[in-house]
């Protein structure tokens, strides 16, 4: 061994791993000389190597940059060329069975990807029996140690390939150990050279190796969590069988790969379950956090990229590994049971762990919460049955449905925010404790700490009592809570019986008005003008003005602008606000007439305005004449304006009805 002051220690691969442990580190790329599309350089360099170790030539393999890190060299460059040393040393050791070296060729790993480092080891540690015709990959992939999901490592698949190389031009060469390790002849040598001593750093060669290819956030996120459980002691005791490293390259990368492959990939999908359920943790456990959990959701839901080690504490990390296990042990189970339930705009195409992990757009925060409440049944049922778990995810899925319904018709999600978020998480872990039987839990319990939704847990607590009551009812209440225009609630509808002043459920009268809500608004669709003319037929308090809901003034004629319901979803507005006697009245009327016929058979009093009459009877006026669904009404009501669009900016093309 000599020194050279500026070229660094001269030293052959095995000097090297006998003075220290050798590791790739995490920011390097995948093996590349190993790769399909790399044999002319893989073939060039194992012919030089061969050249060398044959006629017993020395050859120098130029430097190999890095720096030592608690006396373990991590090289920053020459990790090709290292990997294939330490291949070829495998080679020469196994195939001369120089068990009493085994060792050494331990102390080379790689951090890069967890399954490369325990290939190198498994490899290092199990005998294999190689003879001149079988390629030693297929001899390695059929041994009992051999993960079959480690042929999904670009590295492990690389290396498997050129082993196979090394065989076919290495077997004949005889005493291929002792050329290797002779320090007498140092046939193959290279300059190893520790950066600090030349003045650079690793940030310097970080920069210059940017055209290497990158490792994934899913890998750089696991081998960083590995750090951390070990640190941590997060595993101590634990069989190595059963630890996250051993399972997350095995037993869950066989689940992601069989379900959620996509282009031969499944570090995506992976890093986002792994996201998601961060964001769940930060709002169920929300002591002990180094960072706002607010904060830390909105990173995540932003990119699943940002989940970082430091997002988990002891019990996420148990909780995490708790997930996997139950998906890849039960998921067969959970597909198959199919929710029954319509989810609107958040309904899955297969299930929520599907669309957490497969979506292309990325889940919403709604259909997390709902992968949430999935989970939390499975996690706390040990029979499963299809019909508590359609209870307990029908009762999640009004509480995420209720929406801030405004007088235009628009609708936001409930859950559209870091805070709500965080807000139905909360909620959802707190009642899972009765998942099981979600409605004698809601039922049975008196107060919730959970302040999220309040309204609708009231009315999922009064649905369960009246279930209890009377099963027969939950199919009722299920039939309405289904349709379109009620997403979940109830209240219009309980309005409708009179059940808010009587405390009286009328049964046959909400079976009658269910089959109207079912009849006339289970779906979105076309707001009719037949039903505009069935509601300008009914009077509260001696006014027909359920209009009245929308109010804008036409400084055209100083006029008052109307709407007569432009769109469907102003209905649900219209329920919930002082002009929802209307809308009770019309349902009523509709338990015995249809809408033509309430408008035809409509009697209208002596002082009704004859405008309004001609549009209740005369059906050509809204059908033909209406340019929209909006009207303005002088002050003294004495005519109105069929308007041409919402906002006019005159009177032409608004038609006149005296």
């Amino acid at each position: 061994m000599t020194e050279n002051k500026y070229k660094g220690t001269v030293l052959s691969f095995f000097e090297l791993l006998n003075n220290k442990s050798v590791e790739i580190p995490i920011i390097q790329r995948d093996y590349a000389q190993g790769r399909i599309d790399k044999k002319e350089i893989r073939g060039n360099f194992l012919n030089a190597l061969y050249d060398s170790l044959n006629e017993e030539k020395p050859i120098m393999l130029d430097f190999i940059y890095g720096s030592n890190v608690d006396n373990t060299f991590q090289p920053l460059d020459g990790q090709q060329r290292l990997t294939t040393l330490f291949l070829l040393h495998w080679y020469a050791f196994t195939k001369e069975n120089k068990t009493d070296q085994n060792n050494i060729l331990k102390n080379f790993s790689y951090e890069t990807r967890i399954t490369s480092r325990d290939f190198c080891n498994a490899l290092v540690s199990n005998n294999i029996n190689i003879v001149e015709e079988i390629a030693i990959s297929k001899k390695i992939v059929d041994c009992p140690w051999f993960f079959l999901t480690w042929r999904n490592d670009p590295t492990i698949d690389a290396m498997l390939r050129t082993i196979d190389d090394i065989h076919q031009r290495f077997y004949k060469i005889d005493n291929l150990w002792d050329k290797l390790i002779s320090t007498e002849k140092g046939i193959i040598r290279f300059y190893n050279v520790e950066l600090k001593n030349i003045g650079l750093t690793d940030d310097l060669y970080i920069k210059m190796n940017a055209r290497g290819k990158l490792l994934t956030p899913f890998e750089n996120f696991k081998a960083g969590f590995q750090k951390t459980i070990i640190d941590a002691k997060w595993e101590n005791n634990i069989e190595f069988k059963n630890t996250f490293a051993c399972r997350i390259d095995t037993i869950w990368t066989d689940f992601f790969w069989h379900h959620f492959r996509k282009n031969n990939n499944i570090d995506d999908s992976f890093i986002k379950l792994i996201s998601t359920i961060s964001m769940i943790r930060n709002s169920v456990e929300r002591n002990n956090r180094s960072e706002d959990r607010i904060t830390v959701i909105t990173k995540l839901q932003e990119d699943s990229n940002n989940v970082k080690p430091k997002n988990f504490t002891i019990a996420d990390f148990n909780y995490l590994v708790e997930c996997l296990n139950l998906y890849s042990e039960k998921y067969s189970v959970i597909k198959s049971l199919k929710l029954d339930i319509p989810f609107w705009r958040h309904t899955p195409g297969q299930d929520f762990l599907h669309e957490v992990v497969f979506s292309e757009s990325g889940a919403s925060y709604t259909q997390k919460a709902l992968f949430f409440a999935q989970t939390e049944y499975f996690r706390n049922t040990q029979e499963y049955n299809l019909d508590k778990y359609n209870e307990w995810m029908r009762v999640v899925r009004n509480i995420v449905s209720r929406g801030d319904i405004e007088k235009s018709g628009k609708r936001p999600d409930i859950v559209r925010s870091p805070q709500t978020f965080d807000g139905v998480v909360n909620l959802i872990s707190e009642l899972s404790a009765g998942c099981a039987d979600i409605y004698i839990h809601l039922a049975s319990i008196e107060n919730l700490k959970s302040t999220f939704a309040k309204e609708q847990i009231e009315e999922e607590r009064l649905k369960a009592r009246l279930i209890q009551e009377n099963p027969n009812r939950k199919k009722l209440i299920w039939s309405v809570e289904d349709t379109d225009l009620l997403r979940g609630r109830i209240n219009f509808m309980l309005h409708c019986i009179d059940y808010e002043t009587s405390n009286n459920f009328d049964d046959k009268l909400f079976d009658k008005l269910q089959i109207v809500i079912n009849k006339h608004f289970k779906e979105e669709q076309e707001v009719s003008n037949d039903l505009r003319r069935a509601l300008l037929t009914i009077e509260v308090n001696g006014r027909y003005d359920f209009y009245g809901y929308w109010w804008s003034f036409w400084n055209v004629i100083s006029s008052n602008k109307r709407c007569l319901i432009d769109r469907f979803r102003e209905m649900e507005y219209l329920i919930y606000s002082d002009y929802r006697d209307y809308f009770k009245k019309l349902i009523l009327e509709l338990s015995s007439n249809n809408l033509k016929d309430i408008a035809e058979n409509f009697n209208p009093p002596v002082d009704f305005p004859k405008w309004k009459t001609r549009l209740i009877k005369d059906s050509t006026l809204l059908d033909n004449e209406s340019k929209s669904n909006y009207i303005a009404i002088p002050e003294d009501e004495s005519c109105c304006y069929l308007l041409k669009s919402k906002r006019p900016r005159d009177s032409n093309g608004c038609l006149k009805i005296e």
